[in-house]
């Protein structure tokens, strides 16, 4: 897997903790720096976590599951592609306003976002590349979004919102079409 690969798919996972992000901009009344640094610590820091994790739990079963992982990684992005895609088109009535900046909300915040991680992390174990580069390239990714993102919720509130995760979502889902496509046809 090319590199830019790599910051394609830290790009589509960044998505989720961008749209957390600009809701959390929303939220905050007066926007300072370091309420966008906090944030973005924690997105970046779990973003960069769930992929190692999934990375090492898919080191141990890839022995058992090497002729088919294509086939894993294809339906495991699609999964989360279409989770994505999903969710943006969902109608959210109801959305209680939230303190973006609680150390609660924000650790279960930073956990909901990366859980799709967590399973690219499981991919990229059958791609045979080490997980230290991808790991940091998506936290530094995610950190950059997040830290954009609620400056972007301060300022231009829920007009990218949807938009940004449905692009994502139709990201991952071509990613997992190439992935397959490079193994079954090569």
């Amino acid at each position: 897997m090319s590199i830019f690969s790599v910051f394609l798919i830290a790009l589509a996972l960044a998505m989720d903790a961008f749209a957390v992000s600009i809701s959390s901009g929303i939220a905050i009344s007066r926007m300072q720096i370091r309420h966008a640094f906090l944030i973005a610590s924690f997105f970046g820091v779990f973003q960069g976590l769930m992929p190692f994790i999934g990375w090492h739990a898919g080191q141990g079963i890839k022995t058992f599951v090497a002729s088919w992982d294509h086939w894993i990684a294809f339906f495991l992005l699609l999964a989360v592609g279409v989770k994505m895609i999903y969710e943006a088109c969902r109608t959210q009535r109801n959305e209680k306003r939230f303190d973006p900046l609680n150390i609660y909300v924000l650790f279960f915040l930073s956990i909901a976002t990366s859980i799709d991680a967590l399973a690219v992390g499981l991919t990229l174990s059958f791609a045979d590349l080490s997980i230290m580069l991808p790991v940091l390239i998506i936290g530094v990714v995610t950190f950059v979004m997040s830290f954009v993102g609620t400056y972007v919720g301060a300022v231009f509130g829920h007009l990218l919102e949807k938009k940004v995760e449905i692009a994502a979502g139709l990201l991952l889902i071509g990613i997992g079409v190439k992935i397959l496509l490079q193994h079954t046809l090569s």
